[in-house]
């Protein structure tokens, strides 16, 4: 590779977000696991990225914890990677971090049953690369996984089916939302 296509590359902003959602969730881990949290945001941008996702909903797939889980603010968002990006990453950030768990999860499907493709997607990979990975620690730690959690195992479960059927609208074509529906079913059955 060329050094000058290199140095474009290295100013492309995903890399920018790449860069920027290391450096917010540095230090920070995967709930009960020694696995970096950085992990989970780039394997949500690798989602969109593969389902064809536009750069603006890929980034906003690395950065759509950063306000939620870090000290970044929306204005450093939107001063880095502009109006768009901030919109989607706010529209992953769960509103009212002080209410319970129950009423959060409820806004949040409610708020998805009406939203846009773009804002679907970067949701759906999201909680897709959640449920893998609970799907991978049932594997490997068994039952005891659901210890990690704040909620039971049947709340879980109502919640992913909750969003696995918010995603089951007409108008959203992207492959990804199947996917979800599956990985959901292997998890918590029909």
């Amino acid at each position: 590779m060329t050094q000058e296509l290199q140095q474009n590359n290295k100013n492309h902003p995903i890399f920018k977000a790449v860069v920027f959602a290391a450096q917010a969730h540095a230090g920070q881990y995967r709930k009960g696991t020694r696995i970096p949290y950085l992990i989970h945001p780039l394997g949500v941008m690798k989602t969109l990225l593969e389902h064809g996702a536009s750069d603006e909903a890929a980034i906003a797939g690395v950065l759509h914890d950063t306000i939620e889980d870090t000290d970044t603010t929306p204005e450093q968002i939107e001063k880095a990677f502009g109006k768009k990006v901030l919109e989607l990453v706010q529209a992953a950030t769960e509103p009212h971090r002080n209410e319970p768990w129950e009423k959060r999860k409820e806004h949040t499907i409610a708020f998805l049953k009406t939203a846009n493709e773009e804002i679907c997607m970067v949701s759906c990979a999201d909680k897709l690369d959640n449920i893998k990975s609970i799907k991978n620690d049932l594997a490997t730690i068994g039952e005891d996984v659901w210890t990690k959690f704040n909620r039971p195992k049947e709340k879980q479960a109502w919640y992913y089916q909750a969003l696995a059927e918010a995603f089951n609208r007409k108008d959203l074509t992207n492959k990804l939302f199947k996917i979800f529906r599956e990985e959901v079913k292997q998890v918590f059955g029909e």
